[in-house]
């Protein structure tokens, strides 16, 4: 049996409650048509996005893509739900969701949550020189 981020129930608390320097995995789904604007459009991120980004205290960000699957994966210096609170009360964020919002099928549940992935296996496997 896995444990979900932070070691505990996912039901209870889940990757979006995270703490400073958990990693967590959502999950988007793009529109049949929309991965070369997507993919086009994050090799052009505004400037001020990304320092959004660096005051919300998210670091190590990575999206990748499998067909219309996007998987993002990142960490946080403070914690998701400070993240979460900044880039949410932000109108760079409202603006860049925006004007990618006509490329998305799927980018959450019924009750608004991010379509969260929860780890099942971890390999910390050894550092290169270990």
């Amino acid at each position: 049996m896995s444990t979900p981020v932070g070691g505990t129930d996912p039901g209870a608390v889940g990757p979006g409650a995270a703490g400073p320097g958990v990693q967590v995995c959502h999950l988007y789904r793009l529109r049949p048509g929309a991965a070369a604007e997507y993919e086009r459009r994050h090799a052009e991120v505004w400037p001020e996005l990304s320092a959004l980004l660096d005051e919300a205290g998210i670091y190590d960000y990575h999206i990748y893509r499998h067909g219309l699957l996007l998987i993002c994966v990142l960490r946080t210096r403070a914690g998701f739900p400070h993240a979460r609170a900044v880039t949410g009360a932000s109108a760079v964020q409202a603006r860049w969701t925006g004007s990618l919002a006509h490329l998305f099928a799927e980018i959450a549940d019924a009750e608004g949550e991010p379509l969260w992935a929860y780890p099942v296996f971890h390999h910390p496997g050894r550092a290169p020189g270990d």
